[in-house]
């Protein structure tokens, strides 16, 4: 912006320096051969160079304006660009007058301009009034997202030309609302029959709804769900929800598998994409820890029918192996004794899922006793929480006693 500015002043003091130059000089001067319309040369070029220093001069005040109200500083530069084709023809009308052709081309203007405008220039004129309507009513500007979904093309403005309105694509190449480098040129007759979604119609705070859906089971803990949705989604948008007051919020709908459960919030639309990865990771993170959630998956019911249909495989599977129950008082052992703390988290684990790996024993020489091989803390697991029985292989002799 500044050095935008910079450039703007640069021009409309050396305009008005060249403006000055050529007056004072150009009316001083008594020796040039006068043209067609009383004027020299050097004083027709100071109105021409005063023409161009008074477009400098409202392009520099218009950039002013909006900077001080805060606008975008590219619609300073889309209006600029119209008092400049507007200083260029009048700059042209000059040059005309000073060598006393104005009328001339005037009339040759007049005899061709109907000609050259219906001869194929429908829609370049249609493309070039499209420019000036934009850029005067500024429906969108560049760096706004916006969508044409009759073209089902949606995009970042990049540029508004007299021609054609360049976009950098979202999507396209991949399934995401990211801008993926490609740039797309539209041309601007057809704004006048498209409809048109600004996304960012304010670039400050270009906020919109977007939502990540979770599957749940039947037998889930709805509040629980809906709580870690809730807490996830505050944690990851919380700066937006300091920005626009707008918190998270949860609408479901029931299906055959289970319920939808549709977390709703706002996020920045050229982050979308991002916010929506965070969320269903941490979403995913948590559900994982909760044990009344459980994830629907169709044909399968939910991630944990699937996992008990895998423990009781492996259950099946060690029947196959020949295990048989012995009563945990005929089992000794004769090592040290386990970590408290390893039993209680092994006591844990086979409270929720069994005890998927039987212990191994051999017959100790006093009838109906047996000495542990393998599987000492497993056994003391089973013991703490008051299994009478246990699951166990019997090795006809004795071996080496490995721990856990």
């Amino acid at each position: 912006m500044i050095q935008q500015l910079r450039k703007t002043s640069i021009f409309a003091i050396a305009y008005l320096a060249i403006a000055a130059l050529g007056l004072l000089i150009g009316r001083g001067a008594t020796g040039h051969r006068p043209l067609s319309s009383g004027m020299n040369a050097l004083h027709l070029a100071g109105v021409v160079a005063l023409v161009l220093g008074v477009c400098a001069l409202f392009s520099l005040a218009t950039q002013l304006l909006f900077a001080r109200r805060k606008r975008p500083p590219v619609e300073g530069l889309m209006l600029a660009r119209i008092y400049w084709l507007v200083a260029g023809i009048a700059a042209v009308c000059t040059v005309a007058y000073g060598f006393g052709v104005l009328g001339k081309f005037g009339t040759a203007f007049s005899m061709f301009g109907g000609m050259l405008l219906g001869w194929s220039l429908q829609a370049p004129v249609s493309g070039f009034a499209a420019w000036i309507l934009v850029s005067l009513k500024r429906p969108f500007r560049p760096g706004d997202r916006v969508q044409f979904p009759s073209l089902a093309l949606t995009g970042d403005v990049m540029d508004i030309g007299p021609m054609y309105t360049v976009l950098n694509q979202v999507g396209g190449t991949i399934a995401s609302e990211e801008a993926v480098g490609r740039h797309i040129l539209v041309p601007n007759a057809m704004l006048f029959g498209q409809v048109v979604i600004n996304y960012t119609a304010q670039q400050g705070g270009a906020y919109v709804l977007d939502e990540v859906v979770v599957r749940i089971t039947y037998d889930s803990d709805w509040r629980t769900a809906e709580r870690i949705l809730l807490d996830v989604a505050r944690e990851v948008t919380a700066e937006v929800i300091a920005a626009t007051g707008d918190s998270p919020y949860i609408r479901a709908d029931l299906y055959d598998y289970g319920v939808y459960m549709r977390l709703r919030y706002k996020t920045l639309v050229k982050n979308r994409a991002e916010t929506s990865y965070l969320l269903n990771r941490r979403l995913f993170e948590e559900i994982q820890r909760a044990p009344t959630v459980d994830l629907a998956i169709p044909y399968v019911y939910s991630y944990r029918a699937g996992h008990d249909r895998r423990t009781d495989e492996a259950r099946r599977s060690a029947q196959d192996a020949g295990f048989i129950q012995l009563d945990v008082d005929t089992i000794r052992s004769q090592t040290v004794a386990a970590d408290p703390q390893d039993v209680e988290q092994l006591a844990v684990s086979i409270a929720a899922e069994g005890l998927l790996q039987p212990i191994l024993v051999a017959p100790s020489g006093v009838n109906g006793q047996y000495e542990i091989l393998a599987g000492h803390l497993r056994l003391e697991a089973c013991r703490k929480l008051g299994w009478k029985t246990v699951p166990a292989i019997v090795r006809p002799s004795n071996r080496l006693t490995t721990n856990d």
